[in-house]
């Protein structure tokens, strides 16, 4: 497991996951790091449930406070659950075990509903121990909108914004115009946005929030076209943290060429066959990262089984 230091004292960590095979099974390698850390962590699964479980560094226990309540909220929970889970006193549970039973005493596992409220439940636990070990409390997790890593303060990559535009099938000129006009305009807002970060300042924030993105209630006539631009519109907050936070950077290029290595590492020698020896990967390829980060790299000859 990574340093907790590591999200205790960053604003900022940018997130990818690729695939990866352990025991002869497909399961997913995380990648969590900025400009001073690079961690990879391999799991089964690659679930909102995982990705929090990840930010734990560590740490077993679930935890109901107020950021786990606010959590529950947002993701439509009924109010008479979440009243059920504040009447009690008990807040934090040493472990999954634990947490289980106490939604049990509680009924939950009974309800057959939607969203699921185990799940959601579960969710704010992590989410409220993550935050009660101080872990990225004022931090943005930047993603390429992949929907696990939406939690906290969520930035989005431009890139791969623009990326869904640039992919789009055309059928005539029309709307090969229209692609092209769209494009264009996302390339000349994110021209400005690179600008701003360089020299942020409060007006020109203001001049960029009001263009909105790049115009996004604009009717193309193309219709795939017009509801991706509506899609960009509703994710407009996540697009536009630059002009809060002026350090979030607008790709997520840092992370790909991240897990790059570790990618590599997989065409090379496939999957891991023991839990040690997919820890082992995880920590070597994080540590060589690191120290290429901080400049501080020294040989290092490692294998994994």
């Amino acid at each position: 497991m990574f340093c907790a230091r590591d999200l205790k004292h960053r604003r900022l960590v940018s997130v990818d996951d690729t695939g990866a095979r352990h025991t002869g099974k497909n399961g997913f390698c995380t990648q969590i790091g900025n400009d001073w850390f690079t961690w990879f962590g391999t799991r089964l699964s690659k679930s909102r449930l995982n990705f929090l479980d990840l930010l734990r560094a560590g740490h077993t226990d679930y935890v109901l406070n107020d950021v786990a309540f606010r959590y529950m909220r947002k993701h439509s929970l009924s109010a008479e659950l979440i009243a059920r889970l504040s009447a009690e006193p008990e807040t934090r549970f040493a472990d999954r075990t634990a947490w289980l039973a106490h939604l049990d005493r509680l009924g939950f596992t009974a309800l057959n509903i939607t969203p699921n409220p185990i799940q959601v439940a579960t969710e704010a636990a992590l989410w409220g121990s993550v935050q009660s070990h101080k872990f990225l409390c004022d931090a943005v997790v930047l993603s390429d909108d992949a929907g696990q890593f939406n939690i906290g303060r969520h930035a989005l990559c431009w890139v791969h914004a623009e990326r869904l535009v640039h992919k789009l099938d055309t059928f005539n000129d029309r709307h090969r115009t229209a692609q092209k006009l769209v494009r264009g305009l996302i390339w000349d807002f994110y021209a400005s946005l690179k600008a701003y970060r360089l020299n942020p300042r409060e007006r020109q924030a203001c001049a960029l929030r009001a263009r909105s993105i790049v115009s996004s209630l604009r009717r193309t006539g193309f219709v795939t076209l017009d509801r991706l631009l509506a899609r960009l519109h509703v994710n407009k907050a996540e697009l536009l943290t630059v002009l809060d936070r002026p350090e979030t950077p607008l790709h997520t290029n840092g992370s790909e060429n991240d897990i790059r290595c570790y990618v590599t590492r997989r065409k090379v020698s496939a999957g891991t066959r023991s839990d040690v020896g997919r820890d082992c990967r995880d920590a070597f390829l994080s540590l060589t990262k690191t120290c290429d980060k901080l400049g501080s790299r020294s040989g290092i000859i490692w294998e994994t089984g």
